[in-house]
């Protein structure tokens, strides 16, 4: 085993021992002293850190620009149907005529589990633990003597190691682990105050909306085995290291695959229409807002159309479509964090502003790189992932203080800094005014309108399976069915 493949498996050991321990200690009813669980959370995120870091430092030295670490096939099923018949001994063969010999099946899908550690997963992973890092020394003193604080750690140890599968994921299906690790985690933290009936019904919320995201990816991943035949980045992006991969697919190929994997990204990232859930989330506590809404969880959609640029790049209406709806999603999270009344809520926004301009410039970039000869421009959108998440997870730190601040400031200026509302006469005069604002205070109705055109007539279909399936049982049993 080389330095390489020592460090990278202590890279995913780190969170996943973490969650043995802390989860193992829950459920036989041992969960940890708050002191030890804080030690257990600081190693791991330390070590993690550190070998992480030890990765890029050997990668510059080498000038290695991609480690793959593969973890061999868990899964192999073979087309028998190209498979060469076995051979009956006992039929003789035709004179003078060669018998080539039987060569094995090829696989027709096999699973493995691999990570990568190139010039987007190190970056990212290395972000990963700095801020995981923070909010677990953060979280420490904020959730201290708190009813659910070992809770807390457990579900913040599972969205740590479904955020660096995530980010070192080799193959889709890897990429699918993580992907599903965070978007439980995430859930469960929104619903965190259970004795609360709202922070449990944005939790579904949440839920629904991550399900659907989920739907996108996995049937991205179905396609792409069809198409391809495996969903190794490594074979599906090209030969080239990351940003330089072209992508083994035709341009019609990869309009239909990227549209599925923009539609998981709409869903994780909130991007328009399903940005309605985001405010929502803010329900839960503090330290997970930070993390989740603020800086990693909402970037992970920008994280996945970075690692499939070379998909991207192929297609230019794919390219326009992402450019479109990241600058409708800024735009539109720019109308709505004006009008915000919490200082959570307006921060989410203002994340979702940002994470829509970085959506655009990953299509931007995407499309004018390989063109131009500049494929290092998809680094801008890197490196603006990079400085906002650690803005946003400062911010949100910061937000349990506000009133504190404003107190300072009231004190400083000598006076009351609230802002006068505007009058009867202000508002009579400006009434285009006011109905944006009350746009605005309902987020664009995005919600209402996938109730209306989404979610009510699936809603429809399934009642009237219901009451199909209820006449028919009555009248087969010749009596009234039970349910009605």
């Amino acid at each position: 085993m080389t330095a390489f493949t020592i460090l990278g498996l202590i890279v995913v050991a780190a969170p996943a021992l973490l969650v043995a321990i802390l989860g193992l200690s829950s459920l036989f009813s041992r969960p940890l002293s708050e002191r030890r669980t804080s030690v257990v959370v600081k190693s791991a995120m330390f070590t993690g850190l550190i070998a992480s870091i030890s990765i890029l430092a050997l990668m510059l030295i080498k000038n290695e620009r991609r480690v793959p670490i593969e973890l061999g096939h868990w899964v192999v099923l073979h087309d028998h149907d190209e498979a060469t018949e076995p051979v009956d001994p006992r039929r003789e063969a035709p004179h003078n005529t060669h018998t080539p010999p039987a060569h094995p099946a090829h696989p027709l899908y096999h699973f493995s589990f691999k990570f990568e550690f190139d010039r987007l997963s190190v970056p990212f992973v290395i972000l990963t633990f700095v801020l995981c890092g923070t909010i677990g020394a953060f979280a420490d003193k904020y959730m201290h003597r708190e009813a659910g604080f070992n809770r807390f750690f457990v579900l913040y140890a599972i969205f740590v190691m479904g955020m660096v599968v995530t980010s070192v994921a080799g193959t889709i299906e890897t990429m699918f682990t993580g992907w599903e690790l965070v978007g439980l985690s995430s859930t469960l933290l929104v619903a965190f105050f259970q004795e609360r009936p709202n922070p449990c019904r944005n939790g579904l919320r949440v839920w629904v909306v991550y399900r659907l995201s989920d739907a996108g990816l996995l049937s991205a991943a179905i396609l792409l085995h069809h198409v391809v035949g495996e969903g190794d980045f490594d074979r599906l992006m090209g030969a080239g290291a990351w940003p330089e991969g072209v992508a083994a697919l035709t341009s019609g190929q990869a309009l239909t695959v990227g549209l599925l994997l923009l539609f998981a990204v709409a869903g994780k990232s909130a991007l328009v229409p399903f940005s309605g859930w985001l405010p929502r989330a803010m329900e839960g506590p503090t330290p997970s807002s930070a993390i989740f809404y603020g800086a990693l969880s909402v970037h992970l959609g920008a994280f996945l159309l970075l690692r499939v640029s070379p998909i991207l790049a192929l297609s230019p209406v794919l390219a326009a479509v992402v450019v479109l709806l990241g600058l409708a999603t800024a735009v539109f999270a720019t109308f709505a964090v004006g009008v915000q009344t919490d200082i959570k809520s307006a921060l989410s926004f203002a994340s979702l502003t940002q994470v829509g301009f970085i959506v655009a410039e990953i299509g931007f970039f995407t499309w004018i790189g390989p063109r131009t000869g500049m494929p290092w421009l998809l680094y801008f959108p890197l490196i603006h992932i990079l400085g906002h998440g650690c803005l946003r997870t400062l911010q949100f730190l910061r937000a349990p203080t506000l009133l504190h601040d404003y107190r300072v400031l009231e004190n400083a200026f000598g006076g009351s800094l609230t802002i006068v509302p505007p009058s009867a006469d202000d508002r009579a005069a400006r009434p285009g005014m006011v109905r944006l604002y009350r746009l605005a205070m309902n987020r664009g109705n995005l919600d209402a309108i996938l109730v209306r055109y989404l979610v009510d007539p699936v809603l429809a279909v399934f009642r009237s399976i219901d009451r199909f399936e209820r006449r028919w049982i009555s009248r087969l049993n010749g009596k009234p069915s039970e349910f009605e």
